[in-house]
């Protein structure tokens, strides 16, 4: 072969290797997400834990399915509270028992789905405050998940299952919110002496006409 396609060969091969050194050097430098569950130890569940709450007069297989994966979830906005003595607004949630906590640092993931048309409803709670019922809800009106009825958290969540997890830090009273990994909310706690999860659906302002979420592979995890 000439010495000049020698020499040119060598040279392309030589910008290869500089490009491909520079892109894997980018992809080293590039940031990872981190598993918002790492550091933590998951809890040993099984059904004694998932406590159903619904409108009082109701079976439970009128407002909630479980198929051994998914758990689905609905109530109507004309259905009664899930205690007779009770006064809140309808609901049908999990509540996780077993598991109340008043310190350390405690997280929830579950994968949620939301389908269009459930707005003015919390599907998901921190329960126990000091002045509050609550010291983190989480709430859906028109396809947007929000803290309370204020501050976005994820915008467009009709329709689409999503990773939720949530780190309660009870000596900080700190907690934050995780979105497919990616953390969307950090907020201060409300104090209170004792805490736990749920999850569902609860009306709230300006609710729909029927509310439903649906929930799968929920898990509850404690750092050490």
């Amino acid at each position: 072969m000439a010495p000049r396609a020698l020499s040119w060969i060598s040279v392309s091969l030589l910008v290869f290797l500089a490009s491909w050194s520079c892109a894997a050097a980018r992809g080293a430098r590039a940031p990872k997400a981190a598993d918002p569950t790492y550091g933590f130890t998951s809890v040993r569940l099984d059904e004694s834990n998932f406590v159903l709450q619904c409108p009082y007069y109701e079976a439970s297989g009128a407002r909630y399915s479980f198929d051994g994966t998914v758990r689905k979830l609905w109530v109507l906005a004309s259905d009664k509270p899930h205690a007779r003595q009770s006064h809140t607004s309808p609901r049908t949630e999990i509540r996780m028992a077993g598991y109340d906590y008043s310190s350390g640092v405690w997280q929830f993931e579950g994968y949620g789905y939301v389908p269009s048309g459930t707005t003015g409803v919390s599907i998901m709670q921190v329960f126990g405050a000091g002045e509050t019922a609550t010291t983190l809800m989480l709430h859906v009106y028109d396809g947007a998940l929000r803290y309370y009825d204020r501050q976005l958290v994820e915008d467009s969540i009709y329709d689409r299952w999503f990773r939720l997890n949530v780190v309660h830090d009870v000596e900080a009273s700190t907690l934050t919110v995780y979105i497919d990994g990616e953390q969307k909310l950090h907020v201060q706690g409300r104090g209170g002496d004792s805490h736990y999860f749920k999850f569902g659906v609860y009306a709230q302002n300006h609710d729909s006409s029927c509310m439903e979420s649906r929930w799968k592979d929920v898990r509850i995890f404690k750092k050490h």
